[in-house]
């Protein structure tokens, strides 16, 4: 079945979706962006997505291209008409289409709008889970605003092919005091030898996960502590387990970091206990 997209108003072929060349996302990666699981037939924390959308127009002065409650049915429309069951639904906000020019455009000018989905391998992401991922540090060198989703993310692009080309699935950014930043595309995390979960706090430092709030949920719903600070590279490859969470890869175990395991080498109890428990504590919205 041909893959279906929604640009700017229209439902269209994905292999005929376009956007205009002066597009300021294109130009100057004027824009946001959003990427929600679709799991079971439901996504997942769909209004925690939107809500950090709304955050992220807000800082950037981008105005919301319609109606949230539209934006929900257009999300829902091209989940279906892709029919996906499992997989990924991506949303992604411009400045919109305007005369090349480093200043906002004029005031009228409409946001462009792109909505795409994709089927994911279930099957695998589980082969995935059963092996854990292996991870390398890379030195932070992105701008400082990372608290924004912006499609501007060369040096994350940068970062996970240095990690592909290094046998890895993610690189962790650090800051010169050798602390973990988070991931590429992901959040970071360890678990402490008493089993308490550490990830670094949704300052200005780091993009506020949307699977990283709903794993703080889940971590409650099942008794463990989560504590929010500063870990280092040493401490990590220390813990007990480590893992990311994201969208894309809900929560995924770290067993080797910078080739050095991570405890046995082998993915952590606390770690799956959490991935396990995650659909059933974590928001739903029907897709269809």
């Amino acid at each position: 079945m041909p893959r279906i997209a929604y640009v700017n108003g229209r439902y269209v072929p994905h292999g005929a979706a376009t956007v205009h060349i002066e597009d300021r996302g294109y130009q100057f990666a004027d824009g946001v962006y959003e990427v929600c699981e679709v799991a079971r037939g439901f996504i997942m924390d769909m209004r925690r997505h939107l809500d950090r959308l709304d955050r992220s127009l807000s800082e950037l002065a981008i105005a919301w291209p319609l109606h949230r409650s539209a934006l929900e049915v257009i999300m829902r429309e091209v989940v279906c008409r892709n029919r996906v069951h499992n997989g990924l639904v991506y949303l992604q906000v411009t400045r919109g289409v305007a005369r090349r020019d480093h200043v906002f455009p004029p005031p009228g000018t409409r946001p462009a709008l792109v909505v795409t989905a994709k089927q994911t391998d279930p099957a695998a992401a589980a082969r995935k889970v059963e092996a854990g991922v292996s991870v390398i540090t890379v030195p932070e060198n992105r701008w400082e605003r990372v608290d924004i989703k912006t499609v501007g993310l060369l040096p994350n692009v940068l970062a996970r092919q240095t990690a592909r080309e290094a046998g890895a699935q993610e690189a962790w950014f650090v800051d010169p005091d050798g602390t973990v930043k988070e991931g590429a595309a992901t959040n970071a995390w360890i678990v402490t030898a008493d089993g308490t979960l550490v990830t670094r706090p949704a300052d200005h430092g780091i993009l506020r996960g949307i699977t990283r709030a709903a794993v703080m949920e889940v971590a409650d719903h099942l008794g463990i502590a989560v504590e929010e600070r500063a870990f280092t590279v040493e401490e990590a490859k220390a813990a007990r387990e480590a893992f990311i969470t994201a969208a894309t890869t809900v929560v995924m175990p770290v067993v080797a970091i910078d080739d050095a395991p991570v405890a046995n080498g082998h993915p952590g109890s606390v770690t799956l206990s959490l991935r396990r428990a995650f659909f059933d504590i974590a928001e739903k919205s029907p897709a269809c």
